[in-house]
């Protein structure tokens, strides 16, 4: 395969259980480590080459990076939740239910990280299991709302110290609403609905 074939190739279909689980794995991480590295670059300025090469630093970040990593599964989880009950006929409680158990299976992918002691991953698992709990309770929200109750507490993991923060709280979260718009319009297109319907039915 030639590199503008790769280049073009549109994304593979997304059928299977463990391919969705995958889907939500990657842009879990990637909603957690784009906010923290631009922010920090945008925060530091023409010092940003300074900042991210210095030890302390990158610590920091990788303690954020992780910390951050189960509120982007617990967004991307709830993102498959809504495109699911839009693109199938699947029972919502049902679907909750799977993708809820499929988000905690990927977290449990994960050894403890270094950056991190295992009392702080077991917390992390636990507020992830109550948040994706608290999707079922609720009627299914636009992608854009739901950053709502995560946003502050993302915004906290930001590894620039407070008092450099200023009122950049509303910038960020609005990246998180624009991201997870468009984690719902790439799930949406990706998503063969009969075959992850069929998928969900066989674990019922």
């Amino acid at each position: 395969m030639n590199i503008l074939t790769k280049l073009f190739r549109r994304p593979s279909p997304i059928r299977k259980r463990d391919e969705l689980a995958e889907f939500i794995d990657a842009n879990a991480a990637f909603v957690a480590q784009k906010g923290i590295y631009e922010y920090a670059r945008a925060r530091a300025g023409h010092y940003s080459k300074v900042l991210f090469g210095e030890e302390g630093f990158q610590r920091a970040v990788e303690v954020a990076r992780w910390r951050a990593y189960p509120i982007g599964l617990a967004m991307v989880g709830e993102v498959a939740t809504v495109v699911l009950q839009e693109t199938t006929n699947l029972e919502r409680q049902a679907v909750v239910r799977g993708v809820s158990d499929l988000t905690l299976s990927v977290f449990d992918r994960w050894d403890v990280p270094a950056a991190l002691d295992e009392p702080t991953w077991r917390e992390l698992r636990a507020s992830l299991t109550e948040s994706l709990d608290r999707i079922g309770l609720h009627p299914p929200k636009r992608a854009m709302d739901i950053p709502e109750p995560f946003a502050e507490a993302y915004f906290a993991l930001m590894p620039i110290h407070k008092s450099l923060r200023g009122q950049d709280f509303p910038t960020l979260k609005s990246y998180l609403k624009v991201t997870l718009c468009n984690v719902h319009d790439e799930l949406t297109k990706r998503l063969d609905a009969p075959a992850i319907a069929a998928e969900f039915d066989r674990q019922d």
